[in-house]
């Protein structure tokens, strides 16, 4: 009998338990609300009402019986369409429901904000009489004008800027003069800092690149130097007469074609004329300013010619190749070698004489872009050459401001930096030309 009244105490108890979990179940299911209904998007504006061919969508008779604004005729009425059919109205749903969809969030982040930038870097190197760079100059102690107009500074810096170098080796130089040139590439990485970056290029009749941007102390670079050399050229007595001279077709004791001789030249027999040589700097420059163009523009862009300066045959004019590097920030450094680079003479190959060679042409380049270039003779001087270039290129004042011409002319603007302190000799480029891919 005990055991009875237990077995039905406990089935009392277990089913008041299980009633009062039933009524709690049900009370909290009734407290979630409804998923919102799915709603369809909203027309688009000046689309309401029927569609009139040769009219189009306007203000049409609707529900209400009113007349459309665009036609004297009064349509029939359209019914409702079912998708429009109203439907009972769910309780409102919590916060986070309210939330827009998820690929709205995405399309907001990945949005893109254009804006204008006409920002213009303008590197300077300053000097005393002596050659020394000035230290501890301060933004107050500069001024830029742009085309004669006066611009605030919006960025001053002195910290030293990562250089993306391209090196360009003539290799057209007489035996000797190659002979140091060879020899002295191997100082050419230890200018160079972990964070730099080199390509190296070669010109002779035509441009050659030896490698791409590659890391400038890695094993890479030394490599392609030492695969880099050249033996030079060696001056020859010219033969301009006989079945050696190259043309075997004569008119009256002269040469019908001269460019069947070597070098294309026009001596008559007996008369020695020495024959043309050729020197592509202007199209090894530009070729190396090409690829140049593709580096970051944080970066500071750099050509480094070793080269006697001579031109004579490249298919790019000087006015070219100095206009694509004055639109894409690229300053030429130079290390003036062979009998250029002598006292003197150096000065007088910059004279140039009608319908002859380029004797020199690198001082062009480098005062229009704002670079430097050192005349040297010997293996240790063209060394030395390569740190002080290096260094005075890393270690510049760094002046950003903001334009005020248009960035759509295209048009030359010309630059003018001044530094407020006596006996100084400030270097800077003189101008540039607008480029889009700068300002995207």
């Amino acid at each position: 009998m005990n055991s009875r009244k237990r077995a039905l105490a406990v089935a009392a108890f277990l089913g008041v338990g299980l009633a009062m979990g039933s009524a709690v179940l049900a009370q909290q299911q009734t407290s979630v609300p409804n998923a919102p209904t799915p709603q369809e998007p909203a027309a688009l504006p000046g689309t309401e009402g029927p569609i009139t061919p040769g009219i189009g969508a306007g203000d049409a008779t609707n529900n209400t019986g009113g007349t459309s604004s665009t036609g004297s005729q009064q349509q029939p009425e359209q019914p409702t369409p079912p998708h429009q059919v109203s439907q009972p109205q769910a309780p409102a749903a919590p916060q986070a429901a309210q939330q827009p969809a998820p690929e709205q969030g995405i399309a907001a982040l990945n949005a893109t904000i254009v804006s204008q930038v006409t920002e213009v870097v303008v590197p300077v190197t300053v000097k005393d009489n002596k050659g020394n760079p000035v230290a501890g100059l301060t933004w107050r102690d500069f001024s830029v004008y742009e085309n004669n107009a006066r611009v605030p500074l919006r960025v001053f810096s002195v910290d030293p800027r990562p250089i993306s170098v391209a090196f360009v080796i003539d290799q057209t130089l007489p035996a000797n003069y190659m002979d140091e040139v060879n020899k002295s590439l191997g100082a050419i990485q230890g200018a160079l800092t972990p964070y730099d970056e080199a390509a190296i290029f070669t010109y002779t009749n035509g441009a050659k690149e030896w490698t791409g941007f590659t890391g400038a102390q890695g094993k890479r670079l030394p490599a392609v130097l030492a695969l880099a050399q050249a033996t030079g050229s060696d001056p020859m007595v010219p033969i301009t007469s006989g079945p050696l001279a190259g043309c075997n077709i004569y008119q009256n004791g002269n040469c019908v074609d001269p460019n069947l001789q070597p070098g294309r030249s026009t001596a008559m027999n007996g008369y020695i004329g020495l024959p043309k040589e050729i020197h592509t700097l202007n199209d090894a420059i530009l070729r190396a300013a090409k690829e140049l163009s593709t580096r970051p523009k944080e970066r500071l862009r750099v050509i480094y010619v070793i080269s006697d300066g001579k031109e004579y045959g490249s298919k790019a004019s000087w006015k070219e190749v100095v206009r694509y590097l004055q639109t894409n920030n690229i300053a030429v450094y130079a290390t003036l070698v062979g009998q250029s680079a002598r006292w003197g003479e150096g000065w007088l190959d910059r004279f140039h004489l009608p319908f002859e060679a380029y004797d020199n042409i690198l001082y062009k380049y480098v005062a229009a872009t704002g670079g430097d270039m050192f005349a040297e003779r010997g293996v240790n001087s063209i060394e030395q050459s390569y740190a002080k270039i290096a260094d005075e290129a890393r270690n510049q004042y760094t002046l950003v401001y903001a334009s005020h011409e248009s960035i759509y002319d295209g048009k030359y603007r010309s630059i003018d930096v001044r530094v407020d302190r006596p006996n100084v000799v400030v270097t800077a480029k003189p101008g540039y030309y607008p480029s889009a891919q700068e300002y995207k």
